[in-house]
C-alpha cells in the first residue's frame, strides 16, 4: 500500500473529525479522494501540519487528527517533544511514514534508513506510540478516536504517488470553512 491507499481506507473514518493534512501531494490526495469542510489542506509550510493540529487541539475540545508525513516530522522535529510535554487528550498525530519524501521526488529520508519515528517519539515522551502497517491504520485511527488519550500513530507504507490536481480552492476559503467546522 502506498499513502493515497491509506487515505482511501481511512477517509470513511476520517469524515466528519477535524483533519489538518500535510503539505503537497496528501492535502492534494485527501482533497480528491474525499473533500470535507472539515478538513485543512496545508498549502505550505512544510512540517507544520502536526504543530498547527496540536494547537487546535489545546485550543478546543474536538478531536483533532493531524496527517503529516515522515519528511515532514524529520523537518520539524521539535514538535514531538512539544507535543509530549503539554498533552491533549483529544489530538492524534497519523505519521504515514513512507520512508520518503512524496511531494517532492520520492528522495529517500531518515525514516527509511535507521531512524524510527516511534522510537523517537517515545524518547520525547510521547505516552501512546502506535506503530503499524499501512493495512492496519484504519484500525489503530478507529482505536485512537475511540479512546481518550493522545495518540502517535506511525504507519509504514511503501513509497509512491498517484497523479492528482492541484488544489485549485482559494486557501482562504479553505481557511474559512474550516473554521466554521471547528466553531459547529
Amino acid at each position: 500500500m502506498i499513502r493515497s491507499d491509506i487515505l482511501k481506507d481511512i477517509a470513511p473514518i476520517l469524515r466528519d473529525q477535524l483533519v489538518v493534512c500535510n503539505i503537497g501531494l496528501p492535502s492534494q490526495e485527501m482533497h480528491l479522494i474525499d473533500d470535507q469542510p472539515t478538513n485543512f489542506y496545508m498549502l505550505g509550510t512544510m512540517g507544520l501540519s502536526s504543530s498547527i493540529g496540536f494547537g487546535l487541539a489545546l485550543a478546543q475540545d474536538k478531536k483533532v487528527i493531524s496527517i503529516d508525513g515522515d519528511g515532514s516530522v524529520l523537518t520539524n522535529f521539535g514538535t514531538l517533544p512539544t507535543i509530549a510535554n503539554n498533552v491533549a487528550d483529544n489530538f492524534i498525530l497519523l505519521i504515514v511514514d513512507n520512508g520518503s519524501y512524496g511531494s517532492t521526488g520520492d528522495q529517500p529520508t531518515y525514516a527509511g534508513k535507521k531512524t524510527s519515528l516511534a522510537a523517537v517519539a517515545r524518547a520525547c515522551g510521547c505516552e501512546n506510540v502506535v506503530e503499524v502497517q499501512a493495512e492496519d491504520t484504519g484500525k489503530a485511527l478507529q482505536e485512537a478516536l475511540d479512546g481518550d488519550m493522545m495518540t502517535i500513530i506511525v504507519a509504514k507504507c511503501e513509497s509512491g504517488n498517484i497523479k492528482v490536481p492541484v488544489i485549485t480552492m482559494d486557501p482562504v476559503v479553505i481557511r474559512d470553512r474550516f473554521m466554521k467546522s471547528v466553531q459547529a
